[in-house]
């Protein structure tokens, strides 16, 4: 590896951590202050900047949105032109800015003040025209940018972003926000799949092949064939689940056996099978499959009637896996 990008990328991060952890020094009463304006707003918390800030400012928003705190994001530039219409009565807003003395961030203190509406300022500049006229400053001070010219906004925006979220994971604490609540926002991901998706909503797709405890092996066969589940259910007459024939069954009975035209399902089958209700979690299905070394679950309800038979491969194909 070319040893001078070897070290200007270490050097690079090295730069941008000492920077993160500078923040700490700065988490004080304002921090918390803000912390607790924000939690009590019955409005949203609108974040605002320019340039590199308004990225990062996107980035917070969308932090705050999925983690429970509603929040929304206006461009400095774009407040004066008819965004201000985006504030609300109730809203706190947060401009983020590393100088705190960017044109379009002077000309939005004092409008947003005339609303009446609590300012708070993530700013790396604590003699600024934005610090000095905020409610709350949240610091972000570093002592030198990562970019080799001290210019570009490196060391800053990391500072800005680590320090919403820190914003965000203490609101979510005083929320008591969950891994329920984050599937909620969550839903086609992976994980909130994994908080959300039941049994039910995935055994419903597939056959429901059945046998009774006498019936012969042609009919466990086509059973077995027609419901492409790798297994059969064995019921009584009530239709409560007796035991579990699957095609692997069916190989050690070939291997054993010389005769065949007198066996039944109960002749093969395996008594207590592993069995779920509908309404659990489907990772709590990948759990018992995974621990018992097994490919299919019986579905049953609270009767403990069979429902059904979920497969392994139903959870790999909605990602559950």
């Amino acid at each position: 590896m070319n040893e001078m990008l070897f070290n200007t990328a270490i050097r690079t991060i090295e730069l941008e951590a000492e920077s993160v952890a500078g923040l700490t020094k700065f988490i004080n009463e304002d921090f918390e202050k803000t912390v607790e304006t924000v939690f009590k707003s019955s409005g949203r918390l609108v974040i605002s900047g320019v340039g590199k800030s308004a990225i990062i400012a996107q980035k917070i928003v969308a932090t705050l949105n999925s983690t429970g705190t509603p929040a929304l994001f206006m461009h400095a530039g774009d407040a004066i032109h008819g965004d201000l219409g985006m504030i609300g009565k109730e809203d706190v807003v947060m401009l983020i800015s590393k100088s705190g003395e960017s044109p379009e961030i002077k000309v939005l203190i004092p409008l947003i003040k005339n609303f009446g509406n609590v300012l708070i300022a993530m700013c790396g500049n604590s003699k600024s025209y934005l610090v000095k006229n905020c409610n709350y400053f949240l610091n972000t001070t570093v002592t030198k940018e990562a970019c080799p010219n001290n210019l570009a906004p490196t060391s800053s925006t990391t500072a800005q972003l680590v320090m919403g979220d820190a914003l965000a994971v203490c609101l979510m604490e005083k929320a008591g926000f969950n891994g329920y609540d984050f599937a909620k926002f969550h839903p086609g991901g992976n994980l909130g799949k994994r908080l959300y998706l039941k049994v039910k909503d995935l055994y419903l797709f597939n056959n429901k092949p059945v046998v009774s405890a006498t019936a012969g092996l042609k009919e466990i066969i086509v059973q077995i064939t027609k419901g492409r589940l790798g297994a059969t259910a064995v019921t009584s007459a009530e239709g409560t689940i007796i035991g579990i024939i699957t095609d692997g069954d069916l190989r050690r009975m070939l291997e054993k056996s010389d005769r065949l035209d007198n066996i039944q399902a109960k002749d093969i089958l395996t008594p207590h099978p592993k069995t779920i209700l509908s309404d659990e979690l489907a990772v709590n299905a990948l759990e018992v499959l995974r621990s018992n070394d097994i490919s299919q679950l019986i579905v049953i309800n609270k009767n403990e009637n069979y429902l059904g038979i979920l497969h392994l491969h139903d959870l790999v194909k909605e990602g559950i896996v």
